[in-house]
């Protein structure tokens, strides 16, 4: 796959895979347009602005196993790519549990006799392991035993994926928390160092939120030579079976642009439905069936200036609705334009058109005040104000069929020589910032003449980031 003179390479989406491509391609003299449907660049990795507050979509802690990404994001942001020491917990029954689990705070939180339960039951599931481990349920119940799978993973899970765990797919467990065992957790408590990235004490960020980062890059494709265009959407791929030779961008107004290579990042079932001519009955039907989590981020500014110390807070128990609470300063105090405010990011998991998602902002902004106050993290203060952004297609679902349709639309788009997809929805795998990246790496060099599997990056997990397995 080489650069041809006729068109140059299109980027669909601005997001940290399309957006790393891009750089890498302008930078090699290559000439780039990327589009991205939404007003500003990102994608999932955004951070979004309101009354001076920063608010991160999903929390992004910037942590790798790669040398290379790393080094990347330094030389890109330098003195505004600052350390962050973690502090995640996680709340459940009224009570505070380390995350990752610390076997003292455990006994301490539950009580000896229920601790030694969640022994003798994680004892039961290593003598007895069952065979079948093709769901969540049955993958995490054979290795921690089921008291610890009801205590500390059933009830978030499901809460993340709206979803039986005994309907969620083994994959989704296996790549969130390999690793990570009783043995692990059992070490961590007595101070003994971890080798697992998940057990990290400290992450970097950039100081004003990760869009910082890819508002960044953007720049540096600009500065290259290249094009970056927000809001424009690329609406159709035009192709002959083999090769997509133009696409049409635009929101209305139609506009027709040559393509030598595409690189896109759509979804795949957006992708199948953009193709001209659209692809088989069969490839459009495995495309459609591919489902999403989506989800809507609260954030409220409340009238003091300390609440709780995490950066990031899971909930576990029923409750209250909200899955994460964020606690912007403990991020970055430049999130936070007002000393003697505090701004929190609710996190909602839902699914476009159900009960969470159907609600009005202003009835968001009262549940997030409402469950603030339930779960007790900021006694005495009042919300002042707040906002409400909506996120489609956060979260691709690992159900029992993914990997069927997945494969199917994969083995269709192998025939287009000059178009790659890539990043979270691109491949429908759960990818952190780093694997999007190294996506778009790749894919860059394929345009360069290399030979490259971008279907391959994660598909053996180099960094796992910080959180429970359910999100």
């Amino acid at each position: 796959m080489e650069v041809t003179s006729t068109g140059g390479v299109v980027v669909a989406g601005a997001g940290p895979a399309g957006l790393t491509a891009a750089r890498d391609l302008s930078a090699a003299g290559v000439n780039v347009t990327v589009f991205e449907r939404a007003p500003q660049v990102g994608g999932l990795a955004r951070t979004e602005a309101y009354r001076g507050f920063r608010f991160d979509i999903g929390g992004h802690r910037f942590l790798t196993r790669m040398p290379d990404i790393h080094r990347l994001w330094e030389e890109t942001l330098g003195d505004d790519f600052v350390k962050v020491r973690r502090l995640s917990r996680i709340y459940y029954r009224g009570r505070f549990f380390d995350y990752p689990v610390n076997l003292s705070n455990v006994v301490r939180n539950l009580g000896p006799a229920e601790s030694g339960r969640i022994v003798a039951s994680y004892l039961k599931a290593r003598a007895r392991r069952s065979p079948d481990e093709r769901t969540f349920e049955a993958w995490v119940t054979s290795r921690f035993g089921r008291r610890l799978y009801e205590t500390f993973f059933k009830t978030y899970t499901e809460k993340v994926w709206g979803m039986p765990c005994s309907e969620i797919g083994a994959d989704w467990a296996a790549q969130r928390i390999r690793g990570l065992t009783l043995r692990t957790a059992v070490a961590d408590a007595f101070g003994r160092r971890s080798r697992v990235a998940s057990l990290a004490r400290e992450f970097h960020y950039p100081r004003l939120g990760p869009g910082q980062m890819w508002e960044r890059f953007a720049d540096l494709v600009v500065a290259a030579g290249g094009v970056v265009r927000v809001g424009t959407a690329v609406t159709r791929l035009h192709h002959d079976g083999r090769r997509v030779d133009r696409v049409e961008v635009g929101n209305g107004l139609m506009e027709s642009v040559p393509a030598g290579h595409v690189i896109s990042s759509l979804p795949l079932g957006t992708l199948l439905e953009r193709l001209d001519p659209l692809p088989p009955p069969d490839i459009l039907a495995a495309g459609r069936a591919l489902r999403y989590r989506d989800f809507i981020l609260v954030g409220l500014i409340l009238d003091a200036p300390v609440t709780f110390p995490d950066t990031w807070l899971y909930v576990h128990g029923r409750e209250a609705l909200v899955g994460r609470v964020q606690n912007l300063r403990n991020w970055s105090a430049a999130l936070v334009p007002d000393t003697r405010r505090t701004g929190l990011g609710m996190e909602y998991f839902c699914s476009v058109g159900d009960a969470i998602w159907s609600r009005s902002d202003a009835a968001l902004l009262d549940l997030a005040a409402r469950e603030l106050q339930v779960l007790g993290l900021a006694p005495g203060a009042r919300v002042e104000d707040g906002c409400v952004i909506r996120q489609e297609k956060a979260y691709p679902v690992y159900d029992s069929a993914y990997r069927g349709h997945v494969e199917r639309i994969r083995g269709y788009l192998a025939r287009f020589e000059n178009l790659q997809t890539i990043g979270r929805n691109g491949t429908h795998r759960y990818n952190n910032q780093d694997h999007a990246m190294l996506a778009g790496r790749l894919a860059a060099r394929n345009v360069l003449g290399e030979r490259h599997d971008v279907w391959a990056v994660n598909a053996e997990p180099s960094c796992l980031e910080d959180q429970p397995a359910g999100g």
